[in-house]
């Protein structure tokens, strides 16, 4: 009962989980703001730009993609895409791009500074040149086209102007090496392990950064394997919520089957009841016109020895007043039964509703 509906749910998180990572329309009604990066090239006011036309920006010209979020949530989330000229600070902004990516599908990817963050904490303006991918203080950024996750790296190429030392590649400190042992810090092979993770910043700090980020990415994704898809959990919460709507539907359903059945069964106890209770009735009434003290012990004897019309508009009919105690016990168990199964499925109704509600709203 419970294995199918989150087979599903998972099921159904997988497929849908490209969805929160992509935009579906440029659709705010918002002005595009000019900033140091790009310029209004008419009045001052950027002019909304056509995303199919995103690789074929004219030289310095630019398209910035702007978020716009309402600060009470009352609103939804809304993108647009705007065109201008390259501003002043234009050239201090990095250049990213995916080796073997469609550039025309980025304009539609949201893009995050680091792997794991959720969902709705994309960054909030990305500028194109129709060539790379541009965001404010940054020198990676992640992404997920046709729901693959691609890491957007540096493009300008480096000269390395200095005599510095070249920059090792950085040890994982995660990684099951039976050489390395662990020790205090008073220990002085310490200090030759932290030499391990020291970074040549006298001299090319784009490799330096470059190696820093290669590093985090490998040591971290052992790690992180569960949440580095973006905030996946917010999905598994939301289609495990489906499915407990599901089972709370199946169990409301059972539970109301289950309280008919529980009023058949004591309809038909009722009934009999009221049976003995006309014959426990009718033998008061006869013996007492009667000088016999046995009279009422006598009748009941003989009525629960021989059968009796007992239709009176029932089905019970030529029954001895034994086997009709007999019957009414047995319903009593069965209304009994489905009693105790009703009130099972009723709280099995509660209880997933309430857990559906507490993920829907998490």
């Amino acid at each position: 009962m419970k294995k199918l509906p989150f087979t599903l749910t998972f099921l159904l998180a997988a497929l849908a989980f490209a969805g929160p990572y992509d935009i579906s329309e440029f659709s705010s009604n918002d002005v595009g703001t000019p900033d140091a990066y790009i310029a209004a090239e008419f009045g001052g006011e950027l002019a909304v730009a056509d995303p199919s036309s995103v690789s074929e920006i004219q030289e310095g010209r630019l398209f910035v993609r702007q978020k716009f979020d309402d600060p009470f949530g009352e609103e939804p989330t809304t993108y647009q895409l705007y065109q201008g000229q390259a501003g002043e600070q234009f050239s201090t902004l990095t250049p990213l791009a995916a080796e073997g990516v469609d550039y025309t599908k980025l304009v539609k990817a949201k893009f995050y500074e680091k792997r794991g963050a959720p969902a709705d904490q994309d960054v909030a303006k990305v500028y194109f040149d129709g060539k790379s991918v541009f965001a404010e203080n940054v020198t990676t950024l992640i992404a997920f086209v046709d729901g693959s996750q691609v890491v957007l790296k540096a493009t300008t190429p480096q000269e390395d102007t200095t005599a510095a030392a070249p920059v090792a590649a950085p040890k994982d400190p995660y990684a099951d090496d039976d050489e390395d042992e662990w020790c205090d810090d008073d220990d002085p092979d310490c200090e030759e392990e932290d030499d391990l993770y020291a970074y040549d910043v006298s001299g090319n700090l784009d490799s330096t950064n470059s190696a820093a980020d290669d590093y985090e990415y490998s040591s971290s994704g052992a790690r992180d394997a569960a949440s580095a898809r973006f905030g996946i959990g917010d999905e598994v919460r939301f289609w495990t919520a489906v499915g407990l709507s599901v089972v709370t539907a199946a169990a409301a359903v059972v539970g109301v089957l289950q309280h008919m059945k529980y009023n058949e069964a004591k309809d038909a106890y009722d009934a009999q009841g009221d049976l003995i209770k006309q014959v426990e009735e009718a033998v008061s009434s006869v013996c007492a016109t009667s000088s016999s003290a046995d009279c009422e012990a006598a009748m009941d004897w003989y009525l629960q020895e021989n059968a009796i019309d007992l239709s009176n508009g029932n089905s019970e009919t030529a029954l001895t007043l034994s086997e009709l105690k007999s019957r009414r016990s047995t319903n009593k168990s069965t209304m009994d039964s489905y009693s105790t199964a009703r009130n099972i499925w009723f709280g099995v109704t509660a209880a997933t509703l309430t857990a559906s509600i507490v993920l829907f709203v998490w």
